[in-house]
């Protein structure tokens, strides 16, 4: 997309520089969110909602691209803007209960082991995801000079934020965490 926002609607770095500031506040906000209305909420609901609203608004994206924002009066600034915000916000939401999970299931005194594994195993998401959608451009056919299969490109990637849903199922549920967590406290 940065390709696209810079040759296509002419976004300058300093813009892009700002969006990816409001986009770190927003992590920020993302924490909060999590940590003063869903620490109760289970596990399982939180990941299905985050995936399911994270699915609706990455198909935001196509508003944009098609410059659909133009004809309700919101600028191409403003929208992005606001996107990412909404984005980062939902992602920091669905990251949070990662950390509680692993901190919930951690043996005493591994807990910086557990972290670093957690974070090499982020890392290496993020690495893998930008190679297949480096592929996945080469496969639809977006270069850095034709965005004209740019809408079908992120709507197979949005859909595909869809596929580890049925792993849900393999997250313990509330009760189950609970008892882990009592377990672990008397172990240690």
């Amino acid at each position: 997309m940065t390709f696209f926002q810079t040759k296509q609607l002419g976004f300058s770095t300093e813009y892009l520089g700002q969006i990816r500031l409001v986009g770190a506040l927003a992590s920020l906000a993302g924490v909060g969110v999590y940590n003063y209305g869903l620490k109760a909420t289970p596990l399982r609901t939180i990941f299905l909602w985050t995936a399911l609203l994270g699915t609706g608004l990455g198909f935001t994206q196509l508003i944009l691209i098609t410059g659909t924002n133009l004809r309700f009066g919101i600028s191409n600034e403003v929208f992005a803007l606001a996107d990412t915000t909404l984005l980062t916000v939902l992602g920091q939401v669905s990251f949070m209960p990662v950390l509680v999970l692993a901190s919930r299931l951690c043996p005493e005194g591994v807990e910086a082991t557990l972290f670093a594994t957690l974070m090499s195993v982020l890392n290496a998401g993020g690495f893998t995801g930008q190679a297949l959608g480096s592929a996945l451009t080469t496969v639809f056919g977006v270069t850095s000079d034709d965005f004209g299969h740019l809408p079908q490109l992120v709507t197979f990637v949005t859909l595909c934020t869809l596929a580890p849903l049925p792993l849900l199922r393999l997250i313990p549920p509330a009760s189950t965490l609970a008892a882990a967590e009592e377990h672990g406290r008397k172990d240690g």
